[in-house]
């Protein structure tokens, strides 16, 4: 059995340092890197291109609201081929760096609030996607399963690889939820066995105490989540002593059934 492992990457910028890429890089096998709109600049960006060629790790593009000030947390009411266009750019950007590292993109994971606003807005969604389909079919799009988003991508015909969470909780309906444990160090072990669980049986107990079916082709973890490299490592270790290895979704002309 295989699985991705995915991070969101790259986000300091300027004098501003975030997230522990440098440890969390030894353990997943994608890297969402910032495209300079929510985090990152352009030496950000070729330094976690380069980070990520020196470890094997796969590289997407992490695409955010042009919100430096919010960390992209912030929704903003753009127009959705402003959206579009600003998704296309920031592509760009990532792509010439890849190219320099002989690298290609794999895949698009919107940040923040532009993923979560997608997760309920057909419009949007078919924004974001439109602007794959345009730019690269090949690139796969990161989303929920219980969302707009994986709804419009399988009507449009767009690649998708279904996320599950391990530093965040579930609701019943499926979606990612903020509770104050965001802000704690979690308990690697357990995260880990719920990973696991996640991944092998297809379920996950959610805030409110049930159990759910949910989907995962890639496990996400975010590089500001305290104790992170710890608990990536954690997971990594749970999975192979449970015979699933870790390893690139791919691009859509490279993926197997």
């Amino acid at each position: 059995m295989q699985i991705d492992f995915n991070c969101d990457m790259g986000e300091s910028f300027g004098p501003y340092s975030f997230g522990a890429d440098e440890e969390l890089m030894r353990h997943i096998s994608s890297a969402n890197v910032a495209g300079g709109f929510h985090a990152g600049d352009p030496h950000v960006m070729r330094e976690t291109v380069a980070l990520a060629r020196e470890h094997g790790v796969a590289i997407g593009l992490h695409n955010g609201y042009g919100d430096l000030v919010g960390f992209g947390r912030r929704e903003i009411k753009a127009k959705p081929e402003e959206l579009r266009d600003e998704l296309i750019y920031q592509l760009g950007a990532l792509r010439e760096f890849a190219r320099l590292y002989g690298l290609e993109v794999q895949h698009v994971k919107p940040h923040g609030a532009l993923y979560m606003a997608a997760a309920s807005d057909e419009e949007l969604s078919r924004a974001i996607i439109g602007a794959i389909q345009e730019s690269d079919p090949a690139l796969v799009l990161y989303c929920m399963q219980s969302s707009k988003t994986h709804e419009i991508a399988r009507e449009m015909g767009q690649p998708v690889a279904r996320e599950f969470f391990a530093d965040r909780e579930y609701n019943d309906e499926g979606q990612i939820v903020f509770t104050r444990r965001v802000g704690e160090e979690l308990d690697p072990e357990e995260v880990a066995e719920r990973v696991l669980r996640g991944v092998t049986e297809g379920r996950v107990r959610t805030v409110e105490g049930n159990d759910i079916e949910v989907a995962a082709d890639s496990i996400c973890v975010h590089s500001d989540t305290p104790g992170v490299a710890r608990l990536a490592e954690t997971i990594v270790r749970k999975l192979g002593e449970n015979g699933v290895e870790v390893r690139p979704v791919g691009r859509a002309e490279q993926r197997v059934p």
